[in-house]
């Protein structure tokens, strides 16, 4: 359960992202409402899952699947640039985050 709580609060990591983005320094309400919430529930379920999981494991985990999560996010909508060392780089972290849920 711990792991599945890490994962939807390392996705809401990529929403509140994309959100405090669009919310253009706060002057746009939706999305800084938006960004708020996600915070909130992403710190809530991260606190949570750290209740049975290491906080070295559980951390790396949150941050990397927001940083993909994001950038993917920043590639596809926003027309990030799309390029080979960004991908190798993305994968790297893929790898990494996968070898800390393995052993952990």
């Amino acid at each position: 359960m711990a792991w599945l709580v890490l994962i939807v609060s390392g996705l809401l990591e990529t929403v509140w992202a994309a959100a405090l983005n669009a919310a253009r320094g706060f002057s746009r309400p939706l999305p800084s409402v938006v960004f708020a919430v996600a915070l909130v529930a992403s710190m809530a379920g991260l606190s949570f899952a750290m209740r049975s999981i290491p906080i070295g494991t559980g951390y790396a985990v949150w941050v990397g699947i927001g940083a993909i999560g994001t950038a993917v996010y920043g590639m596809v909508a926003l027309g990030d640039p799309v390029t080979a060392t960004r991908l190798v780089c993305l994968g790297l972290i893929v790898a990494g985050v996968l070898g800390l849920k393995v052993l952990h």
